[in-house]
């Protein structure tokens, strides 16, 4: 069975940069693409990003296109998140999430049922 646990979540004025951090324990994660998501409140969850499983190709929501970079690090176990030019609409608790399909390929998944494990959440707040 695999966690998934986020961190790096806080607080943060608008303009500023954060790096979120989702380290995969209790087995090995190289074979799976992983997404990232988000959730405001009242909101419905949504996609933010995605990376394959080699780390080759990201795929990114245009809401975040050219201020989000995803990236892996196979051997930590762990995928990152970095945000930078942070708006008060980047406002939300963050989710990191494993395909549910192995080796699945180089296609992004935007739908939460696609993956079917999921971290804690890790909440980012940017101030205006």
């Amino acid at each position: 069975q695999v966690q998934l646990v986020e961190s790096g979540g806080g607080l943060v004025q608008a303009g500023g940069s954060l790096r979120l951090s989702c380290a995969a324990h209790g087995r090995a994660f190289s074979g799976y693409n992983m997404g990232w998501f988000r959730q405001a409140p009242g909101k419905e969850r949504e996609w933010v990003g995605a990376i394959t499983a080699s780390g080759m190709r990201t795929d990114y929501d245009d809401s975040v296109k050219g201020r989000f970079t995803i990236s892996r690090d196979i051997a930590k176990n762990t995928v990152y998140l970095q945000m930078d030019s942070l708006k008060p609409e980047d406002t939300a608790v963050y989710y990191c999430a494993m395909d549910r399909i192995f080796k699945r390929g180089p296609i992004a998944i935007t739908i939460p049922m696609g993956y079917d494990v999921w971290g804690q959440g890790t909440q980012v707040t940017v101030s205006s």
